[in-house]
């Protein structure tokens, strides 16, 4: 979706609450990697944003597949490089904060964050298991 979502019939002043509305939830959309859809666009799993009472837009949340990507390129761009260019203290804290996240009940989502960090799967469960105190 391009701008913001305005239903139809609102007036000039509502358009610019609703468009400060969505530009407020613009942060997270992106945190999580979702995208704004308009109403009409909306699907069963989308979720809706209400404004003063009518749906001004949905929400598309991402393919869980997706999710673990999506937060490995956020934190590439929060570090401004590439994670196996981080040491070894910053790789621990990534992935203490990917398993509080869930990445690691996902399906090879060991493999993925090892290959992002340039570490292997061992390294990462050793990093899980400093972690844990283990």
């Amino acid at each position: 979706m391009s701008g913001p979502v305005v239903p139809e019939g609102a007036h000039e002043a509502d358009e610019s609450e609703e468009a400060r509305f969505l530009a407020a939830v613009a942060p997270l959309l992106d945190a999580i990697g979702g995208e704004l859809v308009g109403p009409t666009e909306a699907g069963e799993d989308d979720v809706p944003l209400r404004w003063e009472g009518a749906t001004v837009a949905a929400v598309r949340l991402p393919l869980l597949s997706d999710s673990l990507e999506h937060l490995l390129d956020d934190l590439r761009r929060r570090h401004g490089r590439p994670l196996a260019d981080l040491d070894r203290r910053t790789k621990q804290r990534i992935v203490r904060g990917l398993e509080h996240r869930g990445a690691f009940a996902m399906r090879h989502g060991v493999e993925t964050v090892a290959g992002a960090l340039g570490v292997s799967r061992f390294t990462v469960y050793n990093y899980l298991n400093r972690a844990s105190g283990g």
